[in-house]
């Protein structure tokens, strides 16, 4: 054995991650819902760096309501959301919102990521805001069509554009919305191993909205069942929450990705 391997702690010693990392988002009691009618029952949760959250349910079960509320675009019925000071959060919706019949690049497409409040009186950006475009094309792997209309992209490479638009913000939170929804299980696999990765180099708390089980299980180590019909709102491990009898309520056995996290464990 090297000195380096003997000097290791056990494996079962070394702090996790939400021993390490920040909280940035607290989720107490929440309950979201409109008009003084809360939708789901209370849901409590700690968002950390470098995690990532599936948040799955069946369409219609309460995920886009929860996701307004987390990112303060509603207030909630009950309960609260704290947010660590200064955090920076980004919505990535489920597909490409842009006219593709205007001949957008994809860098600049991009970069208008950057435009917010009185920004567009000023064309001008700073070497710092140029750098966060480029890292954010090179982290995505899109350095090379970065002059490509994007019109001209495959459904992959679209997803990724909308996911480098989010990064040049440099967010503490990510959330995207069915962000595989029209994609093939190679593609799948690529974006969410894209975003996994993101979310580990880049220290991002991440939560993926779906209600397709195909690979999300492989990549997220923690999961939010939420099902407004069957009142039902489930947080915790991956594993926990996907062997749970709520979730077999819902979907049946729990997909592979789960069952061989479980017997991994």
């Amino acid at each position: 054995m090297s000195p380096a391997s003997s000097a290791r702690p056990p494996r079962s010693t070394l702090p996790s991650v939400a021993e390490v990392a920040p909280t940035l988002v607290t989720l107490d009691a929440l309950r979201p819902g409109y008009d003084g009618r809360a939708l789901l029952p209370p849901v409590s949760l700690r968002l950390v760096a470098g995690e990532l959250w599936a948040l799955v349910g069946r369409n219609g079960g309460g995920k886009t309501t929860l996701m307004q509320t987390l990112l303060g675009l509603q207030a909630p019925v009950s309960g609260a959301v704290a947010h660590k000071d200064g955090l920076r959060m980004a919505y990535v919706p489920q597909r490409l919102r842009y006219d593709l019949s205007v001949p957008t690049r994809v860098t600049d497409f991009v970069a208008d990521g950057l435009e917010t409040g009185w920004r567009f009186l000023n064309p001008f950006r700073s070497a710092q805001q140029r750098a966060s475009v480029a890292e954010a094309l090179r982290d995505t792997d899109l350095e090379a069509i970065a002059l490509a209309p994007l019109s001209a992209l495959s459904e992959g490479q679209k997803q990724r554009v909308v996911i480098a638009r989010a990064l040049v913000t440099q967010p503490h939170l990510m959330v995207l919305d069915e962000p595989t929804s029209a994609m093939d299980p190679v593609n799948e696999r690529q974006i969410l191993g894209l975003i996994a990765g993101l979310s580990q180099q880049r220290a991002i708390a991440v939560m993926i909205a779906s209600h397709h089980m195909r690979a999300l299980p492989d990549f997220a180590q923690h999961a939010l069942l939420v099902d407004k019909d069957l009142g039902i709102a489930r947080a915790g491990g991956l594993r926990e929450v996907f062997q749970s009898a709520e979730f077999r309520r819902i979907y049946g056995d729990p997909p592979l990705g789960a069952q061989s996290e479980a017997q991994r464990a």
